[in-house]
């Protein structure tokens, strides 16, 4: 049996077993969290309907799983027709009064793979500390973490993602799409069973990234960069901030990554660039957007030229030239942003796999000191005093 091209016992010495099964399970793994979805659609629709007061969404986490709030904030914000915010629980743990509004009802929406990270079950209890009126949405990966199990005053749903969502590897591969998928879908709940279509069409995206792209991104991934930068905009800012993190968590920070919006690099981040910075840009399938990206693909050709340029796209975008374009599709765009950055962070999860065994490390224990690990250890939780 293979994974990535690779034979299950040399993944096995090569310290990458789990990362590679992990990556590979994605297209399975989506179809079942869209099954599951679909099939609890009365009980989380009555969750909703008991969320009538809400007046404002925050949709939280820590590392990758609060980049799913970036990716996922819209979604929430029109398909509920609520002001919807991506706060980390990072920010929210360390500056409460800063993020939480005693007057406002809120919907604390939260993601973690564990769930055991400190942060997860502080930002939890700290909502329901200042809030007045609070209710929680889970979506794990482990039904048995602090986050799943800790208990609340306030209405709490929590969404178990299927058990091989619970990635083993140090770095969230099929746990951030997975959740980002069942997110997607919980948040336009009354329209799942419409939605089985469009997760087929990310599962045929997936597959043919991970069966036909290999080659061509394990060519890119033996490059000699030093520095990578990612870009995206809207919900695929998202998919560049996940996609930064990957390549750098799996080279163990020997590549050193960066992301921005597409506009926003233009405002003094692009000095960055040099002739040993990989650039990927995450194309949107919006027309509207896509023409500002197309002009920053242009405008890098003013400058130093980074050493390679690479293109995460649905379909090819018109009008430019990059030196490999990875595109999901050969037909016409027909998914939507959100559904979009599901599959597009399938190449550069590949990219950091490829580039941390080209690099000479253990893709699924990358850190060779234990700088990183799979939960974050040793962050010590402060009581607030004086909230109200």
């Amino acid at each position: 049996m293979k994974y990535l091209d690779f034979p299950v016992d040399e993944l096995t010495r090569l310290g990458a077993i789990h990362t590679a099964r992990e990556i590979s399970q994605q297209p399975v793994l989506w179809l079942k969290i869209w099954e599951e979805a679909n099939a609890r659609r009365p009980e989380i629709e009555k969750f909703f309907q008991a969320t009538k007061a809400v007046r404002r969404i925050i949709l939280t986490g820590a590392g990758t799983s609060a980049f799913i709030g970036l990716s996922l904030r819209g979604a929430f914000q029109r398909g509920r027709g609520i002001l919807t915010e991506a706060i980390s629980t990072t920010d929210l743990v360390s500056h409460p009064q800063d993020y939480l509004l005693p007057e406002v009802p809120t919907l604390l929406v939260s993601f973690a793979r564990s769930g055991n990270s400190p942060e997860s079950a502080a930002a939890v209890r700290l909502a329901d500390e200042i809030c007045r009126q609070c209710f929680h949405l889970v979506i794990t990966c482990n039904p048995e973490g602090l986050l799943a199990m800790s208990p609340s005053p306030n209405p709490k749903y929590v969404y178990t993602l299927p058990a091989e969502a619970n990635d083993q590897s140090l770095a969230m591969t099929s746990s951030y799409s997975g959740m980002l998928l069942a997110g997607k879908l919980l948040a336009t709940i009354e329209t799942v069973a419409e939605q089985q279509a469009t997760v087929v069409t990310l599962v045929r995206y997936a597959e043919k990234v991970i069966t036909k792209d290999i080659p061509e991104l394990k060519a890119i991934a033996a490059l000699d960069f030093q520095r990578a930068v990612f870009l995206g905009g809207g919900p695929l800012y998202g998919t560049a901030t996940e996609g930064h993190l990957k390549l750098q968590e799996l080279t163990d920070g020997q590549v050193i990554c960066k992301n921005d919006s597409y506009l926003g690099f233009r405002h003094g981040p692009k000095a960055v660039i040099d002739s040993q910075t990989l650039v990927v840009y995450t194309f949107s399938n919006n027309p509207h957007a896509q023409q500002y990206e197309k002009d920053l693909v242009v405008a890098m050709k003013k400058g130093t030229p980074p050493l390679v340029e690479i293109g995460i796209a649905e379909t090819a975008p018109e009008g430019i030239t990059l030196d490999h374009l990875i595109a999901l599709s050969n037909g016409a765009a027909s998914v939507g942003e959100e559904f979009l950055t599901v599959a597009a962070i399938v190449p550069a999860q590949l990219l950091g796999f490829f580039k941390s065994l080209q690099l000479g490390l253990k893709p699924d224990a990358p850190s060779a000191t234990g700088a990183i690990t799979r939960v974050v250890e040793g962050v010590q939780i402060y009581a607030l005093n004086g909230t109200r």
